[in-house]
């Protein structure tokens, strides 16, 4: 469970970082758009795990690695920023944050299961079932 400290830092870093990727280095990353989904804040605020959406790009293995060679200029543009704000600037981490492909991944799989509808029995059986249940429990 992070502290309100924690969850205040990460919602800082992840504002400014957005920010940085859309408007002071975008050059550098092929045109890809990047997201910052979420940071996570060690306790001691030394580090910062930053958590990228990638979108118009085919290769988001290499856009990452670009991203992780240029971790100290954008370390320094995140200091130039909230370095009147905080005493330490956090060690920035990246990963990808694949939690859209995901549930894409998963909605796919659940609309292609066939799922037959309920018949009249089984409502039936049901029915029949928890009047047994309700009896059982008031004894």
């Amino acid at each position: 469970m992070e502290s309100k400290r924690q969850q205040k830092f990460s919602r800082l870093i992840q504002k400014e970082l957005a920010d940085i990727f859309q408007r002071e280095v975008p050059h550098l990353f092929g045109g890809a758009y990047i997201s910052v989904s979420v940071v996570r804040v060690s306790p001691d605020l030394g580090l910062a795990r930053v958590y990228l959406s990638l979108l118009m790009t085919t290769d988001n293995k290499a856009v990452l690695h670009e991203i992780k060679e240029n971790t100290k200029t954008l370390r320094h543009h995140l200091a130039q920023r909230i370095k009147n704000q905080v005493r330490v600037i956090p060690a920035l981490a990246f990963y990808l944050d694949d939690s859209a492909e995901y549930a894409a991944q998963m909605d796919k799989l659940f609309s292609g299961l066939e799922i037959p509808p309920a018949n009249e029995n089984d409502a039936e059986n049901e029915d029949a079932s928890e009047d047994e249940e309700d009896e059982n429990t008031t004894r």
